[in-house]
Formats: structure tokens, C-alpha cells, sequence
């Protein structure tokens, strides 16, 4: 048997005939199911708060995008679509243009706009439908549009709003003193036929609307597009699907899936999360290290025993790990408590939305595998700090002192 692991044991159990020492080991377990317990409450927020972010930005993001490498679009030639129509890997694909335009309707302008012109393939490849809260999608042979919440607020039309002109402004290449609008810019009237409402950024970006509609603004020939994006059918291997793209269009195109599509919000969001959890992993530092007051006040009750264990021939490497031993326990014994009532509280917030984002949607608090090891892991190693600091007071000369 291990002998200071079992008097360790012994220790946790047994009551202290000093009621202060089994006051401060209380406090000290405490400290540390808070610590626990607030560090995974806190985890699994952020991660609601994380994928809620991400299922609204990435709605209409594919699961793989070629972009052009060079410049603003290259050209998709009929073999290379033949190639992409017989990877097995690929659900469906819409080839885009995307570039910026201005928009005025009457005697407003609004100059923050990007077309993206799209095939008719784009609903299928994403779910474009589901973000439309008013009126329906463009049709292809058409100058409809449909445009996001804030560029129809910022610029006060609807749906089928005939009594409004919306016309789209392109700049045209070229060089020479600009003597009129028509000779500076490529224009076509629209109808805006939807409204579309994702999140503030996209609303106030983009306007859809047909591929030929876009090709005709910009002058751009019939097989010259700014990227391709991808629907996969599932389960597959993206990166084997990844590999036969990329030897298909080779490198004038650059392929990104939905997290390089969204690598500035990724970052912000992790940054965030980083921020937080060292916050609270600070905060469970101050009270995990009462643990190192608890058994300090310990070793000097227990003074006169661990003078008789040296005396019999215990060394004293084996009365710190008696004490660093207790210091683990309460610290094990306290994670697994918080980790207890972490996941009660979570799970209480997911049963009955006890914290509201809005008057109509709870605040999200899935339970992750990941966030149970982040915490026993950070927990872990705070209070196994903490005990190795406490069991180094065990000297020779403290033992022996009177």
C-alpha cells in the first residue's frame, strides 16, 4: 500500500479537533468547485455564443469557394467545367461574380454595395432561401434582384416597389477626363424582388442577382466569373474533393472552406474565448489557492504526528507527498463537484432558457466533451500546483522545531 497516499486518505476524512482548520478546508473546497464549476459555465457560453455567431454568418457560405488567384476573375473554359461535372465528390457548384457597385433609387445613393451575380444553381448550393424574409428569389432571364435588410433601409424601397428605379452603377476601365455619367459608368435598372436578413455585415453588402445581369455591368465575357463555390455530398473527404478541384483549375484559383472563409471572425471569436477563460482561470487561481492555506494550517496541527512518523523512519519526501497527496484529493474531489454543477446549471438553462439573448431566444449553452477536459485539465493543474507549494513547508527543521 501506498502509505502516504492511505494516511493522506485518513487526513481528508477525519474532522480536525480545530474547528478553524476544518473551516478554512471547507472554504478551501469550495474555492475550487467554484473555480470548476463558473470555468465551465463560462466555456459553454461561449461556445453557444460561438456557433450561434457562426451558423448566421456562414449560412450562405459553401463548404469549399475558388477564388481567383490573380485579379478579380479568370476564365472557366468548357473542359475544365466537363472535369468539375464529373468529380464524384461534388453535390453541385454556381459559378459568381462578385464586384462593388453603387446603387441609387431616386435622390438617394448608397456606395458600400458588392454585386454578386449568381446561376441558377446558387439556391441549391446554399441555403439562400431560408435568410429571405421578404418577397422570394430573382429569377435568372430578369434584372431582378434581391438585396440584404440595410442597403433596402438605407435606400427606402421593398419588394416589387415599381414606383422606385434602382439603378446599379459599375466605373468603367479606361483612362481620359470623365465628361458624363454615362461615360464613366456601366448602368442597369433593377427590380429588387427579395429581402434577404443574415447579420448586419452581409445585409449591408450584398445584392443579388443574375449571372448575365452582372456579366452585362461589367462587360465581363460569358465564361470569365470571380470564384466558384461548391455544395459536397455528404460524407465525403473534403480534402480528397479539395485535391481533384484544385488539379482541375489549378493555381490560378485559391480554395477556401467556411472557416478560411470566415478566418477574421474565427480569430475574433477564439480571441475572445482565450480572453475569458484566462479571466476565470485567474479568478480560480485566487480561490484554488486556498488550498495552500488549508494544509499549511494542517501541517501545523499534525506537527507532533509527523514528528513521530520521522522518528519511526519516514523521510521527508514522503510527509510532502502525504500533504500533497490531500491537497490533490480536495482539488479532485472539488472538480468533479463543479464540474457536477457546471453541467446541472447548463443544463438548466437549456431546459428552461433561464437567461434570454432577446424577449423570444435563449441564450445557447451546448455541453461539449472538449470544455469537461479543458476544465478538469486547468483545475487540475492549479490545484496540483497549489499542493506542491503547500507540502514544500515540510522541513526537517520544522518537524523537529518544538
Amino acid at each position: 500500500m501506498n502509505f502516504p497516499f492511505y494516511i493522506a486518505k485518513r487526513y481528508l476524512r477525519s474532522k480536525s479537533g480545530n474547528n478553524a482548520i476544518n473551516f478554512i478546508t471547507i472554504i478551501a473546497l469550495i474555492g475550487v468547485v467554484l473555480g470548476a464549476a463558473s470555468l465551465f459555465v463560462v466555456l459553454s457560453g461561449f461556445a453557444g455564443l460561438k456557433d450561434f455567431t457562426l451558423q448566421f454568418s456562414t449560412i450562405v457560405d459553401p463548404a469549399l469557394k475558388a477564388e481567383t488567384a490573380i485579379g478579380k476573375s479568370f476564365l472557366l473554359t468548357e473542359d475544365e467545367v466537363s472535369k468539375l461535372n464529373n468529380i464524384e465528390e461534388i453535390a453541385l457548384y454556381s459559378k459568381v461574380i462578385e464586384e462593388r457597385v453603387f446603387i441609387a433609387s431616386e435622390d438617394k445613393t448608397y456606395l458600400h454595395a458588392y454585386i454578386k451575380g449568381v446561376d441558377e444553381h446558387f439556391q441549391f448550393v446554399n441555403t439562400i432561401d431560408s435568410v429571405i424574409v421578404q418577397g422570394g428569389w430573382l429569377d435568372q432571364k430578369s434584372n431582378q434582384i434581391v438585396v440584404g435588410w440595410g442597403i433596402s433601409r438605407n435606400l427606402s424601397f421593398g419588394v416589387l416597389d415599381y414606383a422606385k428605379t434602382v439603378n446599379l452603377y459599375v466605373p468603367k476601365p479606361g483612362k481620359g477626363i470623365i465628361s458624363s455619367t454615362k461615360s464613366a459608368f456601366n448602368t442597369v435598372n433593377a427590380i429588387n424582388v427579395g429581402i434577404f436578413d443574415i447579420n448586419e455585415t452581409l445585409n449591408d453588402k450584398y445584392i443579388y442577382a443574375s449571372i448575365n445581369l452582372a456579366q452585362q455591368l461589367l462587360n465581363y465575357k460569358p465564361n470569365q466569373i470571380s470564384s466558384i463555390e461548391f455544395r459536397l455530398k455528404e460524407g465525403i473527404d473534403q480534402a480528397v474533393a479539395r485535391q481533384k478541384i484544385k488539379d482541375v483549375l489549378g493555381d490560378k484559383i485559391i480554395l477556401k472552406n467556411r472557416m478560411q472563409l470566415n478566418d477574421a471572425l474565427y480569430k475574433m471569436l477564439n480571441a475572445e474565448n482565450l480572453f475569458v477563460y484566462l479571466l476565470i482561470t485567474l479568478v480560480s487561481m485566487l480561490l484554488i489557492f486556498n488550498v495552500i492555506g488549508s494544509i499549511i494550517m494542517m501541517i501545523l496541527e499534525k506537527k507532533e504526528n509527523l514528528n513521530s512518523l520521522f522518528s519511526v523512519g519516514v523521510t521527508i519526501k514522503n510527509l510532502r507527498k502525504i500533504f500533497f497527496y490531500q491537497g490533490s484529493l480536495i482539488t479532485l474531489l472539488g472538480t468533479i463537484l463543479g464540474l457536477l454543477i457546471g453541467v446541472i446549471i447548463v443544463s438548466l438553462q437549456t431546459q428552461f432558457s433561464l437567461v434570454m439573448l432577446t424577449p423570444s431566444l435563449p441564450y445557447p449553452t451546448p455541453i461539449k466533451f472538449k470544455n469537461f477536459f479543458i476544465v478538469f485539465f486547468t483545475i487540475s493543474i492549479l490545484g496540483v500546483l497549489a499542493s506542491k507549494i503547500a507540502s514544500r513547508r515540510i522541513t526537517k527543521t520544522l518537524i523537529e522545531a518544538n
